[in-house]
């Protein structure tokens, strides 16, 4: 049964309604639109896909009121984007990225089905009765479980099977999907965000600083082990302020679990665990984890014991449950399509490289963090985003005395805590999406550690710079 809460716990927090996500990100697309209009052009000579640095040049481009409308009176090497192309630039990103937004749309149908089946529900019940709905005891641990698996193998689409039961067992505690999300994201944040031997972004970041892959481990250890205390303690912070009394009293049902249920429970842990597995060894792309999620559905639906019709019909609902994040996808690719057509993104890579300093090694260093921040926005993929301002910030992190480790570990935080918040990151419209958690709600929670975290790279880096010279 439900767990009896405190009187002074029953009270529940005003819901202050929030800009629906696709608005915000209508004006994100504006915003790159008109960047095309008032930043020069420019571009980079590339080696494959990594910048060569030393080579920009600003190219030559027409800006006219006309150029909105999709008029040009002179062809020149780059152009102003038109609102027509602003807006043919949505359909386009939502085609290039129809993979990922069919994965989602299957794990939204995946776990229709297990709620239908209502083998969650349950064992939700048996794990609360154990702990005694001790959050102090369970979210710890299951926030370390998660950055575990981040830093060290880089793991982050794998826990979209993990957000919906951990929002499930929020609400059987009295909380919101806001804080089940939380116990999540951040973790795996803040694991990426350190990286310790996180293949994705270290394979790519060290070697183009000619450092080998794995060295410069015990800054990023410090950095882990420090946000992740930090991490926990704002979740639980935040989980004393939305609910007065946590060490709630509660007489959940210990019974043994259905057969059905029980296994169930079984194949999705074994699920799970293969599906790491299988995507750390055979690379499995957003095709083959879609045709896996089906999969799943279909066999906990034939061990639940769901008929044909009831199969399906709760695997569309699971689908409707996320189909905004597919629009939400689209819109935060259409970013980055815009600022590449009209050829602004170099400029703004060539920009802010301008803010390291030369002269000072804690001035350049504190420039690369902020550069990072900035292109993370327009670049939210790690390894992309590696590619990109390694070659550039490293000869020139170099030129001011600042160590190839340092220079990577302002990548590493630059990127990682840009990623907690901005909206044109489609990982996390996609943690977003599955929680049922606007993108504005989510801001205004997680800004605060954003900022601390922020704080907390400044020092790092002060101390990282001691440390390598």
């Amino acid at each position: 049964m439900p767990s009896q809460l405190s009187p002074g716990a029953e009270s529940a927090p005003r819901k202050k309604k929030s800009m629906n996500p696709v608005i915000i990100l209508l004006f994100v697309v504006l915003a790159a639109m008109l960047m095309t209009y008032f930043l020069d052009s420019g571009s980079f000579e590339r080696d494959g896909k990594l910048i060569v640095p030393g080579t920009y040049q600003v190219l030559e481009k027409e800006v006219s009121v006309t150029n909105l409308f999709g008029f040009y009176s002179v062809d020149t090497e780059a152009k102003a984007v038109s609102l027509l192309d602003a807006l043919v630039s949505i359909p386009q990103a939502i085609n290039k990225q129809s993979g990922m937004i069919f994965m989602v749309l299957f794990i939204g149908g995946m776990f229709g089905v297990l709620n239908k089946v209502g083998a969650i529900e349950t064992g939700l019940e048996r794990m609360l009765s154990v702990t005694k709905g001790n959050v102090y005891l369970l979210v710890p641990a299951m926030m370390i479980v998660f950055s575990m698996g981040s830093t060290f193998m880089g793991m982050a689409k794998e826990y979209l099977l993990v957000i919906p039961m951990v929002v499930a067992m929020a609400h059987r505690m009295g909380l919101s999907n806001l804080i089940g999300l939380a116990i999540v994201a951040i973790p795996v944040k803040v694991g990426y965000l350190a990286s310790i031997t996180n293949p994705y972004a270290l394979s790519i970041a060290q070697p183009l600083v000619d450092v080998p892959v794995f060295s410069g481990m015990g800054m990023r250890v410090m950095v882990y082990v420090v946000l992740m205390i930090v991490g926990i303690l704002y979740v639980l912070h935040s989980i004393r302020k939305e609910v007065k009394n946590v060490m709630m009293e509660a007489s959940w049902d210990a019974s043994p679990l259905p057969k059905r249920h029980a296994l169930v429970l079984l194949i999705l842990g074994l699920g799970i665990g293969f599906l790491v597995y299988a995507s750390q060894t055979w690379h499995w792309k957003y095709n083959e984890l879609s045709a896996y999620y089906l999969a799943l559905g279909v066999i906990f639906a034939v061990v639940g014991g769901l008929n044909t019709n009831e199969t399906v019909d709760a695997f569309v609902s699971g689908m409707k449950k996320v189909l905004i994040a597919g629009v939400l996808i689209g819109l935060a690719t259409s970013v980055s399509l815009l600022l590449a057509q009209g050829q602004v993104l170099d400029s703004i890579i060539f920009a802010l490289s301008s803010v390291v300093g030369e002269n000072n090694s804690t001035i350049a260093a504190y420039g690369m963090f902020f550069a990072q921040l900035v292109i993370d926005v327009a670049i939210p993929s790690t390894s992309g985003q590696a590619a990109v301002t390694m070659p550039i910030l490293g000869p020139l992190g170099q030129l001011a005395g600042v160590d190839p480790h340092t220079t990577v570990l302002a990548f590493l935080m630059g990127n990682g805590a840009t990623n907690i918040i901005t909206p044109t990151s489609s990982g996390l419209l996609i943690f977003l999406a599955t929680a049922q958690v606007g993108w504005g709600q989510w801001a205004r929670y997680i800004f605060p550690f954003f900022l601390i975290t922020v704080l907390f790279a400044l020092l790092f880096l002060s101390i990282s710079l001691s440390v390598y010279g």
